[in-house]
């Protein structure tokens, strides 16, 4: 007669129970577990640095060193008609921008991210200084379109190139794209990265806040930035508990 307990077939063996130790984090909560990693560093830096930015930028805009030189409007400006619907688009930059150093769990690459992003808008920044341009005046009645209004008249002409919407938009993509991967985030996480992305670079050409040579000079600026700082081997090929020792993601 068999004296095995009926229920012994149920009990986990021990090659299964290692084999459900050693599966990969899911991605969602390793997201989920660096978001809340330093998480008052972040809600007291992220919109501090925004600050410090708006601060820069409108002292800037008001007191250029230089006369202001008006960009050229070329075929591609030519093409895109302004088009009110992508000023929410545009201002979405903002909330776009504060996701990559949600999704950072260690203070090493806060810090050096904080650094490059803070470069890239000090370059951009200096370049607006010394060398001043604004986009051409747009024959439209921006009184019909009161969003684009405000922003006209809170946001001014100046400040055109290169265009650090831009910059920061590609700046941040990319960011967030290698993060996404980094956690192994399914590709329609990472096609709305881009996806928002793009959007938001579109919209400043559909808002009439930018011209193409200002959007092909963010571009240039945020793509080298981002390419620069993400050039560690370490943090380009390494993921999960790897990244605790490199100080490139979630522990």
């Amino acid at each position: 007669m068999n004296s095995t307990p009926r229920n012994a077939s149920a009990l986990p063996q021990p090659g299964e129970q290692a084999l459900k130790n050693s599966q990969p984090t899911p991605w969602y909560r390793q997201i989920a577990a660096a978001i809340i990693q330093h998480v008052y560093l972040k809600n007291i830096g992220i919109p501090l640095f925004i600050g410090l930015f708006f601060g820069a930028y409108f002292y800037v805009l008001k007191v250029p060193a230089y006369p202001t030189t008006v960009m050229p409007i070329t075929w591609l400006d030519q093409m895109i008609s302004f088009q009110p619907w992508a000023m929410p688009l545009y201002v979405s930059l903002w909330v776009y921008v504060s996701l990559p150093p949600a999704l950072l769990a260690t203070r090493r690459e806060l810090y050096r991210y904080g650094m490059a992003m803070g470069g890239t808008c000090l370059l951009g920044l200096i370049v607006f200084y010394f060398w001043p341009t604004a986009v051409p005046a747009a024959e439209i009645d921006w009184a019909r379109h009161p969003g684009v209004e405000f922003l006209k008249n809170v946001d001014a002409a100046g400040n055109a190139f290169p265009s650090l919407h831009v910059a920061t938009a590609l700046f941040s993509g990319i960011w967030l794209g290698q993060l996404l991967r980094r956690f192994g985030a399914p590709r329609w996480s990472r096609l709305v990265n881009w996806l928002w992305c793009i959007g938001i670079i579109y919209s400043t050409l559909a808002t009439r806040q930018h011209v193409a040579v200002d959007v092909w000079g963010g571009l240039m600026l945020g793509g080298v930035a981002a390419w620069l700082s993400l050039r560690s081997p370490a943090c380009a090929t390494r993921t999960g508990p790897d990244l605790k020792e490199t100080g490139c993601g979630i522990d």
